[in-house]
């Protein structure tokens, strides 16, 4: 977990000895990041506009958070966007790695139609290939996705006019074979819900949702976790309205990654953690983290990773 400073540095979790320990990350030092990890590695990209232009920087980073061993990727070929995801995917027996880049962005005149591309990096070529480029009409793309199985899945918004019962949608992409002529397919959302988080958990792709009231769905009334199997989706709990209360005053989003066994769940505004046991179905709070707020906007975020000291980027 790390503050929306520019500090390099953050407190890690260890569930099994329940403690909190100091840790570098010298590539958090900004709010504005996304972050994706798999297997030992963690993957930063940079979300400001200085990453969309053709300067001679690099804002790609992978990076072992336990060896500090980093290395910086080139940028995809024309990388402007909107909006963008990022996902990663490391081969166990290996060691390889893929990255992907879903961008979004609008098409000029038009705010209902807005182009897709997908961006995939493979470590052995060391090279960026663009598998598919599409045009979506009331949909925009966002900056969740993630790698399960071989497909990549990202979160998708609605744009046009009246609203549909799911603001929401998923959207699937093989990627498993990019030479093959894949095309995206659209997964609906179980309900109506103000914001999607996705995770590999023993690659199975998992959602914790927030839960939208029925006549203000933008306002959050709960949370749910559902598991996808064979394109359905199979709800296994809601967070206990106890547990709810005990983040306060909730917004409408909140952050939530997982690994093995453990989902992670915290709201912005505050350094508490709440974890889920997917095996026990059991709910409960980490260890108080030993960040404390210096202002009252100060937000908060993390990420899971699995830590390996045999894993290069």
């Amino acid at each position: 977990m790390f503050t929306s400073s520019d500090e390099p540095t953050g407190q890690a979790y260890d569930p099994n000895l329940r403690k909190w320990y100091c840790i570098e990350l010298p590539f958090v030092g900004t709010s504005n990041r996304s972050i994706s990890s798999s297997y030992g590695l963690v993957c930063f990209m940079d979300n400001d506009s200085s990453f969309m232009d053709n300067d001679s920087r690099t804002e790609l980073c992978m990076c072992n958070p336990i060896t500090k061993r980093c290395r910086m990727l080139q940028k995809p070929p024309g990388m402007s966007s909107d909006y963008g995801a990022l996902a990663i995917s490391v081969d166990k027996e290996t060691h390889g790695y893929t990255v992907a880049i879903v961008k979004s962005k609008q098409v000029p005149g038009n705010f209902f139609q807005w182009d897709i591309s997908i961006h995939i990096y493979n470590s052995k070529e060391e090279a960026w290939v663009t598998p598919l480029t599409e045009v979506l009409t009331g949909w925009r793309g966002g900056e969740e996705s993630v790698i399960c199985n071989g497909v990549l899945y990202f979160v998708v918004y609605y744009t046009g006019g009246v609203p549909p019962e799911n603001r929401h949608a998923l959207v699937a992409y093989n990627i498993s074979n990019r030479f093959s002529q894949a095309s995206l397919s659209f997964i609906h959302i179980p309900c109506s819900l103000t914001c999607a988080r996705l995770m590999n958990m023993k690659e199975k792709l998992v959602m914790v949702g927030g839960i939208g009231k029925l006549d203000r769905p933008d306002i959050i009334k709960g949370i749910g976790i559902w598991v996808l199997c064979d394109k359905k989706w199979e709800e296994i709990v809601r967070m206990p309205h106890k547990y709810f209360q005990g983040f306060g005053e909730f917004d409408d989003v909140f952050a939530s990654s997982g690994i093995d066994d453990l989902i992670y769940i915290q709201s912005y505004g505050s350094p508490a953690l709440l974890t889920f046991d997917m095996n026990i179905k059991q709910w409960k709070w980490s260890q108080k983290c030993p960040v404390t707020k210096r202002f009252p906007l100060q937000l908060f975020t993390g990420f899971c990773f699995e830590p390996r000291l045999e894993i290069a980027p």
